[in-house]
């Protein structure tokens, strides 16, 4: 029997996203959610996709912890005959948010890869702890089985110097791996490839600005299916007005509100991180509200809004000049898959670059890649639904099948 099945993992610090896909077909045989691990009010939801799609089971409960989360998914995935013990499980795909310099691929992971992603966490303190606790317990409950790392870092590694580097003292910025990095990999790998195949092209001879846009957000220019730049850096704060992020930012601000403000290093990191962006300038980081309130008339939400289409037009901008030619321009993510106020008020303005939308087509639904511009535009403007989870299990499956 040949094992075609890959169950992805998505570890936070209390939660565990999966999906058990089939990569003989690419299908989903179950998709599941763990969250609040270690609280009394845990809760794990499963849902199975084989046979017609059964409803979701729901379990609410205290799960003492990752290895508690993924036993119970264990559980679950069992009772469909989808358990972890199945000859037919490939491997097992982790997302992995910093691979730093060194991983620039899809990783199998042994002790030396597990202590190399230990040294990365002061790069990624809030996200790569979460990630390898996961690859941890599923090696405990699988030794047997290979643990692929897939790095949200990897896609970018091909930025070229100029683009990575900041015009810091070299020898400091060395020591210390002060670079651009960039996240959101595998959703710009895998729209910048679907966006080729929508236009009947192949990803060498298109050229793509990937505008990845959710509660985190993120630009890419993608010259021949590679990365040449990306709007997030070192960590994910930079870059585009995201919901609780404050994107790009003059960086004596920081010393101002340490200095002036009398802010500490983690006052100043939280401010940054979690209480700016939208939801610093509204009080709203879910942009189905910003967008509501301002349809409402409210002022503080219409500001919002206008600053976040600033800086995501300056974006849309800069990677036109970095990329030469463009092909297309491609929306993907929560908001940018669902909003098409959003991608008008992106759009509008750019007739000089190409770019015009087609009002009917923008304002459809629809869960399939669509091109959304005008017959006449000469830069094609799209809606690809990003698939995270079916990246991570196509790059673990094609390593381990080699």
């Amino acid at each position: 029997m040949t094992a075609t099945r890959v169950l992805v993992l998505n570890s936070g610090s209390s939660s565990v996203k999966y999906q058990l896909l089939d990569m003989a077909d690419a299908s989903r045989l179950a998709v599941g959610l763990v969250e609040r691990i270690g609280e009394e009010t845990s809760r794990l939801k499963h849902t199975p996709l084989t046979g017609g799609g059964a409803e979701a089971r729901v379990f609410e409960g205290p799960i003492a912890d990752h290895k508690a989360a993924l036993e119970g998914v264990a559980a679950e995935l069992s009772k469909d005959g989808l358990g972890l013990d199945s000859p037919e499980l490939a491997a097992i795909g982790h997302r992995v948010v910093h691979g730093g310099t060194k991983f620039t691929q899809p990783t199998v992971v042994d002790a030396d890869v597990l202590a190399e992603l230990e040294s990365l966490v002061p790069l990624a303190p809030l996200h790569n702890p979460a990630n390898v606790t996961g690859i941890e317990v599923a090696r405990s409950i699988r030794p047997d089985l290979p643990q692929v790392a897939v790095f949200d870092t990897a896609f970018h590694a091909t930025m070229p110097e100029a683009a990575w580097r900041y015009a810091l003292d070299r020898e400091t910025a060395d020591a210390l791996s002060i670079r651009r990095y960039g996240f959101h990999g595998t959703s710009h790998a895998y729209v910048s490839r679907e966006t080729a195949k929508l236009l009947g092209r192949t990803p060498e001879e298109t050229n793509v600005i990937v505008l990845h846009l959710g509660n985190g957000a993120s630009a890419s220019a993608v010259r021949g299916g590679v990365c040449v730049d990306t709007s997030m850096g070192l960590t994910p704060l930079e870059g585009l007005v995201m919901g609780t992020r404050s994107g790009d930012l003059d960086p004596a601000v920081i010393f101002h509100l340490a200095r002036v403000g009398g802010k500490s290093v983690d006052e100043i990191d939280a401010l940054l991180n979690k209480k700016s962006g939208l939801i610093g300038l509204c009080g709203d980081n879910d942009q189905r509200e910003v967008e509501r309130r301002r349809a409402e008339g409210d002022a503080s939400a219409a500001l919002a809004f206008d600053v976040y289409i600033h800086r995501l037009k300056k974006y849309i901008g800069a990677y036109a000049a970095v990329l030469g030619r463009v092909d297309a321009v491609a929306f993907t993510a929560g908001v940018g898959e669902n909003s098409a106020t959003v991608r008008e008020a992106a759009i509008s303005g750019l007739e000089e670059l190409g770019l015009a939308l087609d009002g009917e087509r923008n304002a459809v639904r629809a869960d399939e890649p669509r091109l959304v511009s005008a017959e006449y535009a000469r830069v094609a403007v799209a809606v690809v639904p990003t698939d995270e989870e079916l990246e991570i299990a196509t790059q673990a499956y094609a390593l381990v099948r080699g």
